[in-house]
């Protein structure tokens, strides 16, 4: 039984394990960390559990293949969702006209309501609704591996798209902003421009994520990101996968040309007949392999490509029902307030209310992020005290802005939690601490990233380093995607973990 070394027990990493012992593989995962799931992750406070991962889970019915690349790796198994009425609701407009846009799941109900904001976009809106319906039925996955297509599973996918073509080449090349720009009401405009609140994001992405919440495929998973993270580790043990915790990979071993193992930060080595990282991109290449197997593209995207920002999340454990909060809303502040040089006009709450185990019962957790200035963090991180300072006298205007939207609120918070651009960093060593690799605008949209370096054999990446935008469901197909091509290079057939052959 050949052995896989596996660099991370993150979703990425566990979803590859899985699949490699389906397919008779000897595997291990290398985790720096006491727990899975990497970035998917939760952690207690107190009474309260704080999240710092899901928003929603794109193939949460288990239909399609998004839904079915779930269940394959035990995502859904046992697991209760809530499809939410709302994606999140928006102040737009200026003192005096102040209204509310509501992102509504149901493209019916969003229909109805984007014409009471403003009946002189009818047509446009019309166009806007038709549009998330149809999507609802694009081909969002492919069982294979781009490297493993034959001219026949081309073929196959361009039957499959040629319905949507026409859209998507007048969509496919739009930022959220410049779509936006199609409507006349400047409450429509701004309500789009703030549903995901990231400059230079791909209509076509936003229009996808619409789609999968207009068919129920796009819920929250209750219990919070670790537990999922949890239910994929113990599928992997249960097909006799086997974690190991405390353990940072240092390196890479390499031999003439092919990866044959990685040393270990105690000193350790291990041997295996192929390595996968589902880690850092940037860390794996030149850090674990020093920049050895790279060549001008690869250094490109890495050098030139923009990132998803890293964040500050401010996680509030109040003493009080806020069960009649959305589960995302942004508001006006009327006195804005000024953090990092940047001045809020506007806050985020994210409300777990709907979350039993996130509070205990009669009160609530809540969250409120904004994108923070990594460099910033990185230098005040030098001084403890400083760094310590800096996220006590942050969170203290927050909560100040909060207050105002939620009077009182401050005498009812029990407990205050701040995480950093550091803290995701730390945790997980992601480059410059982003939440998720590579950022979604037209021009990544399609990019190719390889799973394969230059003049290596026996490696593979997987995770959101692979796949732009990242996400969980990007990365539990990345790993299925890397025991695809481990299994062509064996000249052996891929058997997903559902249904296929179990490891003895």
């Amino acid at each position: 039984m050949k052995k896989i070394a596996i660099i991370g027990a993150g979703i990425a990493g566990l979803s590859a394990g899985i699949h490699a012992r389906a397919n008779g593989f000897e595997a291990e995962i290398y985790e720096s960390h006491a727990v899975p799931g990497g970035l998917c992750t939760s952690w207690r406070r107190g009474d309260y559990l704080v999240d710092g991962c899901i928003h929603w889970l794109c193939g949460s019915s288990g239909k399609g293949p998004l839904g079915k690349y779930l269940a394959e790796v035990g995502a859904l198994e046992g697991r209760k969702f809530v499809d939410r009425e709302e994606i999140t609701r928006i102040e737009v407009g200026s003192e005096g006209d102040r209204r509310w846009f509501v992102a509504y799941t149901d493209p019916e109900r969003l229909n109805a309501h984007l014409k009471e904001l403003s009946p002189g976009d009818s047509a446009e809106i019309d166009r806007f609704t038709a549009l998330i319906r149809k999507f609802a039925d694009f081909p969002a996955g492919c069982d294979k591996p781009a490297e493993l297509m034959g001219p026949g599973d081309f073929l196959a996918l361009m039957k499959a798209i040629k319905p949507f073509m026409r859209e998507y080449r007048e969509l496919g090349s739009l930022t959220i902003e410049q779509y936006s720009a199609r409507f006349a009401s400047p409450h429509i405009r701004e309500a789009l421009r703030e549903i995901l609140a990231m400059p230079g994001f791909s209509f076509f992405a936003l229009l996808m994520m619409m789609s999968w919440h207009a068919t129920g495929n796009a819920g929250y998973p209750l219990g919070g990101s670790l537990a999922l993270a949890e239910s994929l580790e113990r599928r992997f043990v249960s097909l006799g996968g086997s974690v190991r915790y405390g353990a940072k990979v240092e390196r890479i071993l390499t031999e003439r040309g092919k990866a044959v193992g990685i040393v270990l930060a105690d000193g350790s080595t291990i041997r295996a007949d192929f390595v996968i990282s589902a880690a850092d991109g940037w860390q794996t290449i030149y850090r674990m392999l020093d920049g050895n197997h790279t060549n001008a593209k690869i250094d490109r995207m890495y050098r030139e490509l923009p990132l998803f920002n890293s964040i500050f999340c401010l996680s509030l454990g109040i003493d009080r029902d806020l069960s009649s909060l959305p589960a995302l809303s942004v508001h006006c502040l009327k006195t804005p307030v000024t953090v990092e040089g940047i001045t809020l006009k506007k806050i985020g709450i994210k409300s777990y209310c709907d979350d039993p185990a996130m509070a205990p019962k009669g009160k609530s957790l809540i969250a409120i992020l904004y994108p923070a200035d990594f460099d910033r963090w990185k230098k005040l991180a030098e001084d403890k005290e400083s760094y310590r300072a800096e996220k006590e006298a942050i969170s203290d205007i927050l909560v100040g802005a909060v207050e105002e939207i939620l009077p009182g609120i401050r005498t009812d918070i029990e407990m205050r939690d701040a995480a950093t651009p550091v803290t995701w960093e730390r945790y997980t060593a992601n480059r410059r601490g982003t939440i998720e690799g590579w950022f979604i605008s037209p021009k990544t949209l399609t990019m190719r990233v390889p799973k394969t370096l230059p003049g290596l054999k026996n490696f593979y990446m997987a995770g959101q380093w692979v796949q732009p935008g990242g996400g969980i469901t990007s990365c539990v197909k990345a790993g299925r995607d890397a025991i695809s091509l481990i299994c062509a290079r064996e000249r052996t057939r891929f058997s997903p973990a559902t249904g296929g052959r179990q490891a003895p």
